[in-house]
């Protein structure tokens, strides 16, 4: 059991090199504590049971078991325990599978340095975050996917993605963000709040029959398996969507209210609800901000962006919203433009906790493909953002339960 705040680690692999080189790797990091190391799947699975550590670095290629399959069996016994796959194969294939057994993160053979730590880091966070909550179930297919929702007594958190103008990549943002935070345990949903042009289904190149209008006409009376029949499926990462209406007329069917309610009884369902918004402040987006426990307020380095960010944080700030709930994503940042992240966190006197580096070469063929980038190499610099985007939002979440709890 953790006894303290550090990240308890479990090294896993059958080349004894390899371990001693993480292990060394690792001892100068004041957070992380290495407590056992395994040489095969079958032990990892023996060696996790007796000491319930918080992350398992686990290799892929083992004699006995492969890590995929010790991976499974770990997490049907322990909830709480984080893997992460490390392989010489950066092969979708294995990177679907070793997330459908549950694993946290996936690595590519030899990691760098601060990439293996930040996903310790990462992982040890929901390690410590699922213990204090004591796990959440949830109803799984046969396939590894969730399928219809199961209430939980604990409560979800509401993350509304939102930038002041159009066309920063709010929605590639928020999709990549939802399915960077899903897993089995921490469930996520993205919610479509771009009522009238919304497009995250065709982010993830699914198609349903229901959008949240099925929800509105009925937001009085939500249960799971409605909402689970709504809900857009996406087969690869296994992350639930709401739609937007398909018509921009039928926008007006969605009031605030309604949204609110269904935000709010969606947070019985899923750990995290993670909001799209347009740029323009409808009822809809005002409510979303309002209930959200962060906002992830997103910028590029372009005069337009920056002004519109200052005049949405003196919104905000008016309306009694806790700037500490505000995270300041720099998007599309470019080294080459002179206006860097430290001088519009001094203009905008907020720090920005995330910067997602331009990088075309993988996001537009992503967007065009319908497949969100952060199911490919997560060693890209795009993927790495989003990575440091979903650690700086369960951290901050983890800091302001903290202090309402103190």
């Amino acid at each position: 059991m953790a006894t303290n705040n550090k990240f308890r680690v479990l090294i896993v692999d059958d080349v004894a090199e390899t371990r001693e080189n993480v292990r060394k790797l690792l001892q100068f990091e004041s957070d992380v504590d290495v407590v056992g190391v395994a040489r095969t799947g079958r032990e990892a699975i023996e060696i996790a049971r007796e000491i319930e550590p918080d992350v398992i670095l686990m290799d892929i290629n083992m004699p006995d078991m492969d890590g995929i399959a010790a991976t499974e069996a770990i997490r049907q016994k322990s909830h709480f325990v984080q893997v992460v796959i490390l392989s010489v194969q950066g092969d979708q294939n294995y990177m679907r599978r070793a997330m459908l057994a549950g694993a946290r993160d996936f690595l590519t053979k030899p990691p760098m340095g601060d990439e293996l730590i930040s996903a310790i880091r990462r992982a040890g966070t929901m390690a410590h975050q699922e213990r204090a909550k004591g796990g959440t179930t949830s109803a799984v297919t046969s396939s590894g996917l969730p399928s219809v929702p199961t209430l939980s007594s604990s409560q979800g958190k509401i993350i509304t993605v939102y930038s002041g103008k159009g066309g920063t990549g709010c929605t590639t943002l928020a999709v990549n963000l939802g399915v960077a935070l899903h897993n089995e345990e921490t469930r996520s949903v993205i919610v479509d709040g771009n009522l009238q042009y919304g497009d995250v289904a065709v982010f993830i190149n699914e198609q349903g029959k229901n959008t949240i209008l099925d929800l509105a006409t009925i937001a009085d009376e939500l249960d799971p398996e409605i909402v689970g029949d709504v809900m857009v499926k996406h087969g690869a990462s296994g992350v639930h969507v709401l739609a937007a209406p398909s018509r921009p007329e039928q926008a007006e069917a969605v009031s605030g209210e309604c949204f609110l309610k269904i935000l709010q009884y969606l947070r019985r369902l899923y750990a995290y609800v993670i909001v799209d918004t347009p740029s323009l402040l409808t009822d809809v987006v005002l409510a979303s901000v309002d209930e959200s426990d962060v906002v992830v307020l997103i910028s590029t380095q372009d005069i337009p962006a920056i002004k519109n960010t200052r005049l949405f944080l003196d919104l905000v700030s008016s309306l009694g919203v806790d700037r500490n709930r505000i995270i300041l994503t720099i998007n599309r940042y470019d080294k080459r433009i002179g206006i860097t992240p430290e001088k519009i966190s001094e203009n905008l006197k907020v720090d920005a906790a995330a910067i997602i580096p331009l990088d075309e070469r993988v996001v537009i063929p992503s967007v065009n493909r319908g497949v969100p980038f952060i199911l490919g190499n997560k060693a890209q610099p795009s993927s790495r953002g989003i990575l440091s985007l979903a650690e700086n939002v369960r951290t901050r979440i983890l800091s302001i339960e903290m202090e309402d709890e103190a």
